[in-house]
């Protein structure tokens, strides 16, 4: 049987109507400001998709969109401009961002409580904790609200990471063995020997490694559920537009594994979709 495919929109609007509700109810409304640096045009469809969700949820949204050319020091004011407004519940800058700017100390320097991200270092540090009291990065979240979506259980399951980096494939890995989940988890990186054994003896595989189709059908063991994080342009000389979407994981897969998230229309949708939730945290925390 072909694998069951895990919508990541049905998901999304599912998570959207309970936010909607909650929002509805809150005496407040929840308010996050978007920066954007430079004209890159990926970059700014992925921040319309934010403001489009903002605006079905009733979320209230800055859009501020900054030169290419601006100065970290002109960015760190406008960010402690940002975190000094209390009616500003969450603060997002869209990466990437130009190279002469230093992303990292622009992120530390985000209130903690506004960082919808979850990339700030004290929100990262709660995970390592097991506190669930912090924002939780957005893919990782949205990956653990769809495998719960679809009533999988992870309790002592062989779960496999491929990917190592600070937002998704680390958290990713802490959340699916944090209390509550249980799964025990191997993270794959570059320098791992053999990648391919460990992933087939794993009931979970996601694949946040940027490497275009890397996991093959034979990687996967028979009824493995498969998580499809990579989200890469390809070469197509058969579309119009020369290219097309392609994930980190093979599109045969689908023969062997049970569930399988596509791409586009899985993670994507999700990551987005918890964006807008833990914003209505940190308005909820904030008040």
């Amino acid at each position: 049987m072909p694998a069951t495919i895990l919508d990541g929109k049905a998901c999304a609007a599912d998570l959207e109507q309970r936010l909607i509700s909650e929002i509805s109810s809150m005496n407040l409304i929840p308010h996050l400001a978007v920066i954007i640096v430079g004209d890159d045009p990926a970059s700014h469809v992925y921040v319309r998709n934010k403001i489009k969700s903002c605006e079905r949820l009733g979320i209230k949204s800055t859009h501020i969109e900054l030169s290419s050319e601006v100065g970290q020091d002109e960015l760190q004011s406008k960010i402690i401009e940002m975190n000094n407004d209390d009616s500003i519940h969450g603060i997002l800058i869209q990466s990437p961002l130009p190279s002469h700017l230093n992303e990292e100390a622009l992120t530390d320097l985000i209130d903690p409580r506004k960082d919808v991200d979850g990339f700030h270092p004290s929100n990262l540090g709660r995970i390592v904790q097991g506190r669930k009291n912090g924002m939780v990065p957005c893919t990782p979240a949205g990956v653990m609200e769809m495998l719960s979506w679809a009533n999988v259980d992870l309790t002592g399951k062989r779960a496999v990471v491929i990917g190592r980096s600070f937002n998704v494939g680390m958290p990713q890995a802490l959340l699916l063995s944090a209390k509550g989940a249980d799964a025990t988890v191997t993270v794959i990186h570059s320098r791992t020997k053999d990648a391919k054994s460990i992933c087939q003896e794993a009931d979970i595989v996601v694949a946040a490694v940027g490497s275009p189709e890397m996991v093959k059908k034979d990687w996967i063991k028979a009824g493995a559920v498969v998580i499809d994080v990579g989200i890469n342009r390809v070469d197509d000389d058969s579309r119009e537009r020369g290219w097309r979407l392609a994930g980190d994981v093979d599109p045969d897969v689908s023969e062997v594994a049970s569930m399988l998230s596509p791409v586009p229309g899985g993670v994507g949708p999700m990551t987005v979709a918890m964006l807008m939730s833990n914003t209505v945290e940190a308005a909820k925390s904030q008040h």
